[in-house]
């Protein structure tokens, strides 16, 4: 009876299994996806904004060459250094912390986080706002949502990028980094949904400010666990925090260490 019932079991969820889009490795699936991945959305509360940015976003080509190429992280610590500038991100940044020591005092008094970590992030990520990226965002974030390589972890940023849209802190022709992230510090659409911060009081969060980027980055760091007044090197225990920002070990030993250079 029980391998009866099983058996049955199985039959009756087979239509709603043949319903729903696979994940692809190519862009052939992807408008069969988005239908099925809509309702998904729209169950997790996207609203009709969101819901016509998925519509029109597009199979993002670029974005997967540069998913399938990450060559940097497996570079020697030194070489990585060498190879982001990692002197002038230090020298720039202490030039930016003498010009607005009280802008970056006022967010170490509310999160805790020194401004060397602060400015070592934005420096890194995006020289300072030099470059954002070329990419639209919804399109990039979709795309990787429907990838079968880490689907997974991209569904719940490419739903937080549809939020985004609803509430108006991006539209369709917002443009990142080829992985999807955003603004100043290129959070990724997931993470500015739930850490984002209207630093500047006008209603909305706009991670292409630098004011709303850099303390949603504080506040960030300080909601995973950051301990004021505590160490942030290795071994130290705000270190484990500073992991949590970007998962590649060089890049996290970069940020420590720069933004050491930057505070002295």
């Amino acid at each position: 009876m029980r391998r009866l019932a099983i058996l049955i079991a199985f039959t009756v969820s087979m239509p709603a299994l043949a319903a729903a889009a696979p994940c692809g490795n190519t862009g052939s699936g992807f408008e069969a996806w988005k239908s099925d991945f809509a309702r998904q959305a729209k169950r997790a509360g996207v609203k009709k904004k969101g819901l016509q940015a998925l519509a029109q976003s597009q199979y993002a080509t670029r974005t997967i060459a540069a998913d399938r190429n990450q060559k940097s992280f497996k570079y020697s610590l030194e070489k990585f250094m060498r190879v982001r500038g990692a002197d002038t991100i230090v020298a720039q940044g202490r030039k930016r912390k003498a010009r607005n020591p009280q802008f970056y005092a006022a967010l170490e008094r509310q999160y805790g986080v020194p401004a060397g970590v602060l400015i070592a992030i934005h420096g890194m990520e995006t020289g300072f706002g030099n470059f954002m990226g070329d990419s639209q965002v919804v399109s990039a974030i979709t795309t990787l949502a429907y990838d079968c390589r880490r689907s997974e972890f991209f569904i719940p940023h490419a739903i937080g990028a549809l939020k985004l849209v609803d509430q108006g802190s991006i539209t369709t022709a917002t443009k990142g980094a080829k992985h999807g992230e955003l603004g100043h510090t290129q959070f990724l659409p997931g993470n500015a949904m739930t850490y984002g911060v209207d630093a500047t009081g006008d209603g909305r969060v706009d991670f292409y400010n630098m004011t709303d980027a850099l303390a949603s980055t504080a506040n960030f760091l300080r909601k995973k666990g950051w301990r004021p007044g505590r160490g942030y090197q290795q071994g130290q225990p705000n270190f484990a925090v500073i992991q949590q920002w970007n998962a590649a070990s060089v890049y996290q030993q970069s940020i420590a260490i720069m933004a050491a250079r930057i505070d002295g």
